[in-house]
This record gives C-alpha cells, sequence and structure tokens, in this order.
C-alpha cells in the first residue's frame, strides 16, 4: 500500500483525518508570511485568523478548480449535511473577525 494512501484510511465520518492536519499544518506554516503579505497590501489579518480561514478558503480553492472532494460535495449538497454548512459559517465569521484596514 502506498504510504499516503495507509495515512487516508484514517478517517472521521467519511473525510480523511490526514487531510485535516495537513490543511491545519500547513495553514499553520503559512500564517506569518500570509499576515505579512498582507500588511503590505494595507490589510492586518491576526495569524490565529488563518487557521479559522482554513476550511472555507479550502472549500472555495476546490470549487474554484473543479475538485469536488468529499467536504466540497457535502458543501454544496442541497438537502442535507446541515451541520458541516453551519460549521463553515461560524469558521467563516470568525476568520472574517478581527481583520483590520491598516493605514
Amino acid at each position: 500500500m502506498i504510504p499516503i494512501e495507509f495515512l487516508r484510511q484514517f478517517r472521521l465520518d467519511g473525510y480523511a483525518i490526514f487531510d485535516f492536519g495537513a490543511a491545519f499544518l500547513g495553514m499553520y506554516l503559512l500564517a506569518p508570511w500570509l499576515s505579512k503579505g498582507f500588511v503590505k497590501i494595507g490589510i492586518d489579518i491576526p495569524k490565529i485568523n488563518w487557521l479559522f480561514l482554513t476550511f472555507p478558503i479550502g472549500i472555495g480553492i476546490h470549487l474554484i478548480v473543479g475538485n469536488l472532494t468529499p467536504m466540497t460535495r457535502d458543501f454544496i449538497d442541497f438537502d442535507g449535511h446541515y451541520f458541516l454548512k453551519i460549521l463553515i459559517l461560524i469558521l467563516l465569521i470568525l476568520g472574517l473577525k478581527g481583520i483590520k484596514k491598516v493605514i
């Protein structure tokens, strides 16, 4: 078995736990550089906000590129998965809260 397939076999409600960990670790590592980059264009985004925005940004990017992952598919499903939709909405609100325009 290929190592990545082995890691992705562990799931929580149908979603690969490895993917969650990789997304949050990647955002945690990129957050300082992303925050510095946005300060240069006049927007102050605290580093913690990037972690809240991990899932909303991920779903948005997957929709843009047309890669329907299980979470993206469940998010755009009109007939269910309301807990996921509410969670993503709460994460989006928490992620946008505290963003300030810098002069």
